[in-house]
């Protein structure tokens, strides 16, 4: 009986974590419904969303364009000298354009908002949780979803895939910075190639990349500020919490979406 005890105990575990997980992805898919469901029903908060699309959108430029420019020249350096194995330096451009436009960019912009703004959302959130002040809320009459989370996902929505358009140009303006100022190329040349290889499924995939990964960070920014835990504890588990989950959400949200778009 000990063996069999033995034997089952880490199978018993890994069935736990497995039903709890299906639990959790249960519970945030209900979540998401329901605040998608509370976007355009009123009543409505335009102070709330006007104020997010500010803290979301507005706020972000700096690190989405610092990130983008850096990423886009370490990505020309990195095509050049690995072209120049093989006399293929001068597709430098057509890489730079499709690697920022269908993935560096929408991911780079998903994953930056998940570490500025998905911690701000959760932190807060929780913040109101531990302080009761969403138990004031719902005292007069004002629906959470509604006032802090609809607004919040709506922002995300929006904003997100004009940072990651913004960051898909920066990007590209980056690898053609390094790319004709220290590997030699011609501007109007490296542009026109630029130009002609770039397609508009791939710009509206980036976009539509970019509104999944925007709704995603505020989506697990709400729901776990919504559900953390009493006290300081509480609330830092909550932020981090969040942000991992938009992380990891992000990346595989990036593969599927990949897969749907650009499937052969």
């Amino acid at each position: 009986m000990r063996a069999i005890a033995a034997v089952a105990a880490p199978v018993a575990a890994l069935g736990r974590g497995v039903l709890g997980g299906l639990a959790a992805t249960g519970r945030f898919a209900i979540f998401s419904a329901e605040a998608l469901s509370h976007i355009l029903r009123p009543p409505l908060y335009p102070r709330e969303a006007l104020a997010a699309l500010f803290t979301i959108g507005w706020l972000s430029l700096p690190v989405v364009g610092l990130t983008a420019v850096f990423t886009g020249g370490a990505l020309a350096l990195q095509i050049y000298a690995g072209g120049a194995r093989f006399n293929a330096e001068a597709v430098v451009p057509q890489i730079v354009a499709i690697g920022m436009v269908r993935e560096l960019g929408p991911v780079l912009v998903g994953l930056m908002i998940a570490a500025r703004v998905t911690s701000s959302i959760a932190a807060e959130i929780a913040t109101m949780r531990v302080t009761e002040q969403i138990d004031a809320l719902v005292t007069l009459a004002t629906n959470p979803m509604k006032y802090l989370v609809a607004p919040r996902v709506l922002a995300g929505l929006v904003t997100v895939p004009l940072l990651t358009g913004l960051g898909d140009v920066i990007g590209v303006m980056g690898g053609w910075l390094v790319a004709t100022q220290t590997l030699g190329f011609n501007s109007a040349t490296y542009l026109a190639n630029t130009v002609d290889f770039i397609e508009a499924h791939d710009v509206w995939s980036s976009l539509a990349k970019g509104a999944v990964f925007g709704g995603i960070a505020a989506l697990s920014g709400c729901y776990f500020g919504m559900t953390s835990g009493r006290g300081a504890q509480g609330v830092g588990r909550a932020t981090k919490a969040a942000v991992e989950a938009a992380a990891v959400m992000i990346l595989a949200a990036n593969f599927l979406l990949t897969g749907v778009f650009f499937s052969v």
